[in-house]
């Protein structure tokens, strides 16, 4: 599938859900970037109150490197390396929505999280006061664990599928995020149109 639009998908670390999503879409073809909103990459740590700190264009193959020299099998174990050699495989680094994604310009960007969606709303208000441009944003509620993501990459391709079948995808966004909604009711998906 070739893609008529272009795509963001949007988490908070651009580590799991959206560079789940990126990967699926790209080997389908779509054209797509993906971004975090957070104000740094947070990674599980050997403790859930010791996180993995990172700034936003620190290679994911840096990354790797530093976690697997920490504690090999405690992140081989839960996941994370085999999430860092997917993600550089994909680009080099995770970028910031905020600062990466100024001067872009997407038909559609998806968001993984609520919080995630509101960032991405508020940036583009922010940014584009008076624009005429319209994006549509979207938000698909995904869970931030290794299964969920899958799962979530999988919704977030058929939702582009849904949104690619039509001519307009702001004149339709309405009908056809309903639709998908309404056959995927355990998913909270929200939807907003903000003008670039």
């Amino acid at each position: 599938m070739s893609s008529r639009y272009r795509y963001a998908v949007v988490c908070a670390s651009n580590q799991n859900r959206s560079m789940e999503a990126h990967n699926t879409l790209k080997h389908h073809g779509v054209n797509v970037q993906s971004y975090g909103t957070g104000s740094a990459v947070r990674l599980p740590g050997p403790t859930q109150s010791s996180p993995n700190i990172y700034t936003f264009g620190v290679p994911y193959s840096r990354i790797y490197d530093e976690l697997a020299a920490q504690d090999f099998n405690l992140y081989t174990t839960n996941g994370l390396l085999s999430m860092l050699s997917r993600n550089s495989r994909i680009k080099d680094a995770p970028e910031r929505f905020q600062v990466a994604g100024k001067g872009q310009n997407w038909d559609v960007i998806i968001a993984c999280e609520e919080r995630c969606f509101d960032a991405v709303c508020e940036e583009l208000n922010l940014r584009t006061a008076g624009g005429d441009k319209p994006t549509l944003v979207v938000n698909v509620e995904i869970k931030d664990n290794h299964e969920d993501a899958v799962v979530g990459g999988r919704l977030i391709l058929e939702l582009v599928r849904r949104l690619e079948g039509v001519d307009d995808v702001i004149s339709h966004c309405d009908e056809t995020i309903h639709r998908f909604a309404l056959e995927h009711a355990t998913t909270s998906v929200v939807h907003s149109v903000a003008f670039t």
